[in-house]
């Protein structure tokens, strides 16, 4: 890494130049400042109007040239290239944030910035995710002045990434993926302490589908349910019994889940109603599976349905593939990590159950995703994600800006 080094490069007690991008004491009090600025704005997906120009407000201040996505939320910009955009030159490293947030309220109690606006918070770390991504674009910019950036990188701003299918395919058509070889991407993990990482190469996510169901029929009194179509047991059959066909139907080990998360049929006990709708996920480990699921899922439902004379209308919501992350740009996050916290600031972590739309980049170009530890160090008490009382510890913000910075410096001279 010598050519990277320049006379105001730290050195470690062994003399040996470290990789410049470190974050001094005010970068690190503004980004804190930024992310809280956030949490206290959330917005929804592709509703991120003030998130987008804060955004954009502090790249051009550092003389960059962001670009607003077609869909008239989110940005891209390039650092590294005279005309702010790709032109042809070197293939790219992208760091991709997501900027929206959810639609439940914030419930901490005591907290100076929690969310202003009433049943709205950054309840997944999206506000980190973005100030990571807007600060390594900040010190990657000064290192390119500098002359310490041999190659340009793209940091991408996406919105929508709670809403299926995702924001990710919007960004993607609006051209955010033009000249980039890699992209890479953290997401906040409340069960790892800040100051370290959890990566995996192959899936780290879950694929995630919206299944909903309307089953009909005619109803009647309960007294006589052998003449009408009895839906309530017909929604139960559904339930229970499409769940396990399935399973039977896939490989065992792809995991694929279904799960509801609604029922609605009937008002009165001693009435069979006409009309019932269920709802629910259909999550799967597996790629090959995935791609399978809806022909698999919507079969089976036509089945249990047609055995109890109801008629079934089904809507299956694709969402998103799994997160595969790719075996060199895993090796790119473990060397950067190592670089900057060393080895054992890094830790494996499983796959979970939960989507990202992270993943739809990854059908293009390699890449990978960290989980960035954002639990203060000795908390026993886990704030999970999509809980209302969900927060950080902040000094996860300059692990990550640290981490991607050391990222585009290893990843220009490989």
């Amino acid at each position: 890494m010598k050519q990277l080094t320049s006379r105001e490069s730290e050195v470690d007690p062994s003399g040996e130049a470290l990789l410049p991008g470190t974050l001094p004491e005010a970068l690190r009090a503004e980004f804190v400042a930024f992310r809280r600025d956030l949490h206290m704005h959330p917005e929804l997906g592709n509703q991120e109007f003030r998130t987008t120009a804060a955004i954009k407000e502090r790249l051009e201040r550092a003389g960059l040239k962001p670009r607003v996505l077609p869909v008239g939320t989110g940005l891209v910009c390039d650092i590294g290239t005279d005309s702010g955009q790709w032109a042809g030159g070197p293939r790219m490293l992208a760091l991709r944030a997501d900027i929206d947030a959810l639609p439940i309220p914030d419930t901490k109690s005591e907290c100076p910035y929690r969310s202003i606006v009433p049943d709205r918070a950054h309840a997944c770390g999206h506000d980190v995710h973005t100030t990571v991504v807007l600060g390594a674009g900040l010190v990657l910019a000064a290192l390119h002045e500098q002359g310490l950036l041999p190659r340009p990188v793209r940091l991408i701003f996406q919105p929508a990434e709670e809403v299926l299918p995702g924001g990710a395919a919007d960004a993607i058509e609006g051209g955010a993926l033009d000249g980039v070889r890699r992209i890479l991407a953290v997401h906040c993990d409340p069960r790892v302490d800040a100051g370290r990482v959890g990566l995996r190469v192959g899936p780290i996510t879950s694929a995630c589908d919206r299944l909903e169901i309307s089953l009909n029929g005619p109803g009647g009194h309960t007294a006589r349910p052998h003449l009408t179509t009895d839906l309530v047991t017909a929604a139960a059959r559904v339930v229970v019994d499409v769940p396990a066909i399935v399973a039977r139907r896939v490989d065992s080990r792809s995991g694929l889940a279904m799960t509801w998360g609604r029922i609605d049929c009937g008002h009165a006990p001693n009435v069979i109603p006409q009309h019932a709708e269920l709802a629910g996920t259909v999550r799967c480990l597996d790629l090959d599976a995935w791609r399978q699921a809806p022909d698999l899922v919507v079969g089976a439902i036509d089945e249990v349905a047609n055995l109890h004379r109801a008629k079934s209308e089904i809507t299956y919501v694709r969402g998103v593939p799994p997160v595969v992350n790719e075996v060199t740009s895993t090796e790119l996050l473990q060397a950067a990590m190592a670089a900057r916290r060393g080895t054992d600031a890094i830790e494996s972590t499983e796959q979970s159950l939960g989507g990202e739309d992270f993943s739809w980049y990854l059908e293009h170009v390699p890449g990978a995703m960290a989980r960035l530890g954002v639990r203060p160090p000795g908390e026993r008490t886990v704030r999970d994600l999509h809980q209302g009382d969900f927060d950080v510890d902040e000094h996860a913000i300059t692990v990550g800006v640290e981490m991607f910075t050391a990222a585009a410096l290893i990843d220009a001279v490989q």
